[in-house]
């Protein structure tokens, strides 16, 4: 009967509208939630068949849930560096636990893996990065040479992104680029010192202080003596015995040869400085200078100013101490400690001079003596200071000691139909049927978004959208409550026939 039909469509009504009313108020409650998406009801008939053209069945109405998950929400700044969030398409991976690999020393996956753009990401005890549901965020990891990411498109082979325990292990000064001017009308005696802050293997802060003294005219033109003093240590004879390896030198412990000239400290010889040779004995007889001062060489200008050359000659006396690399490069032995023995801190400076000919490096122009430009590769052992992501997903950590070290990239996951990705608790999605196999990109390439760092993606939440959606739905549900009293009024009269 028509009536009964009519009290069904009222039900029916009903339902779909308290459904309505559970989204409406999902909506609103989640206003303020990072990455949140939002629900709607999309509703549909329900017709059942009628037995005859001139009859009406009545069927109600449907819903089902809308999400619009693709949808981008307003990305706002933060202040912390490690709130990222995805400008255009794609998701964040994330899993609900990792375990510490102690072979590898990454913390792998062995939870479920979800999606989610809630990227509100803070280190835990251990160092990982979870966001405010507790998911930790995965990355590729750097490779076992740190020359590159380990990417793959295997998700459970990711690793969770740490940060914790990082520092940066000192690195003793191996090289120094000094630029300056030497004034031309400096007399003969006249001097310039340059104080050069270089670091031993521990990190240690040392001064090596180079002096130019201006040589006579009448014995060379336009030339200058270098000498080098240490703070603390000693120069060490690069070949006492000037042959080149042999017996009693300091090459010789390098095990390596170079033919070409008696004064070079070869590539072979050099990685005895490097760190893999640990006896250096009979160093007390190849220590050069007194007191941690050492002569260094000549160096010699050009009329026009320019440098012209750089030897080892010092006081127009040939000094088989000092090594050059090149032909404008000082390079010395420092052993920080002084232990002749067992000089395991001893390192291989190269001063870098400029280039032969042009006026680079060193100068020699009337203007007056100055420094130009000071550089070294040495420095102390640093500290975590704070962590970045840029626009890639690379995660880099920042040392107090100016070092910089790419830790992890952070990919994105994409989906063909990301709508059809099934919602979880804390804000994060799981893979269903219908949405297809996720895809692992990085970030902006091959249709994936970039990384915003220092934002967040708000709620795609409006407001006063919900407000008006939760007044029509309100006023359907009081529509529909009157459908089921006025067929109920009907039957009452239907029943009042037969008395």
């Amino acid at each position: 009967m028509s009536i009964f039909g009519g009290l069904r469509s009222g039900v029916s009504g009903l339902f779909v509208q308290s459904q309505s009313m559970a989204m409406i108020s999902d909506n609103i409650a989640n206003v303020n939630t990072v990455g949140y998406k939002v629900n709607r009801p999309q509703f549909s008939t329900l017709v059942t068949t009628s037995g005859s053209e001139t009859l009406f069945s009545a069927g109600g109405v449907q819903s089902t849930v809308a999400r619009d998950i693709d949808q981008q929400g307003l990305l706002q700044a933060s202040t912390v560096s490690t709130d990222i969030a995805i400008s255009g398409d794609g998701f964040f991976a994330v899993t609900d636990q990792v375990t510490l690999n102690p072979v590898t020393n990454e913390y792998e996956p062995t939870g479920d893996i979800f999606y989610t753009r809630a990227g509100e990401f803070r280190p835990d005890k251990n160092g990982n990065l979870v966001n405010a549901a507790g998911f930790t965020l995965l990355g590729f990891a750097r490779n076992s040479a740190d020359t590159a990411f380990n990417t793959t498109n295997v998700l459970s082979a990711m690793d969770g992104v740490n940060v914790a325990s990082q520092s940066a292990k000192p690195q003793p000064t191996s090289l120094v680029d000094l630029s300056a001017n030497l004034q031309n009308s400096t007399g003969t005696g006249g001097s310039f010192d340059i104080a050069v802050q270089v670091f031993d293997r521990q990190g240690t802060q040392r001064t090596m202080t180079l002096t130019f003294t201006k040589v006579d005219p009448g014995v060379a033109a336009d030339a200058w003596d270098v000498t080098a003093e240490l703070t603390a240590g000693q120069f060490v004879n690069t070949d006492a015995s000037n042959n080149d390896g042999g017996t009693g030198s300091a090459i010789d412990a390098g095990g390596g040869s170079d033919t070409a000239d008696d004064n070079y400290l070869g590539s072979d010889e050099l990685e005895a400085f490097q760190g893999t040779e640990t006896d250096y004995s009979g160093f007390a007889e190849d220590v050069i200078g007194t007191g941690g001062i050492a002569n260094l060489g000549r160096v010699t200008f050009n009329t026009n100013g320019t440098l012209s050359s750089v030897t080892d000659d010092f006081g127009g006396v040939a000094n088989s101490g000092v090594a050059l690399t090149g032909n404008n490069s000082f390079q010395v032995l420092v052993d920080y400690d002084g232990n002749n023995t067992t000089s395991t801190d001893t390192v291989a400076i190269d001063i870098n001079l400029g280039s032969i000919g042009g006026s680079d490096g060193l100068s020699q122009f009337s203007g007056n003596s100055v420094i130009n430009d000071l550089t070294q590769n040495g420095k102390q052992f640093g500290s975590l200071s704070s962590v970045s992501v840029n626009e890639d997903g690379v995660v880099t950590a920042l040392f107090d000691n100016g070092e910089q070290r790419q830790l992890f990239q952070v990919p994105i996951v994409t989906f063909n139909a990301p709508n059809a990705l099934r919602p979880e608790s804390g804000n994060v999605f799981s893979q269903t049927d219908d949405s297809g196999q996720p895809v692992v990109k990085t970030a902006g390439n091959g249709g994936a978004g970039s990384i915003a760092s220092s934002s967040l993606e708000q709620s795609t939440v409006d407001l006063a959208d919900e407000f008006t959606k939760l007044i029509v739905t309100q006023r359907a549900f009081s529509a529909n409550t009157r459908i089921i009293t006025t067929a109920d009024e009907m039957l009452e009269e239907l029943v009042r026939i037969k008395r």
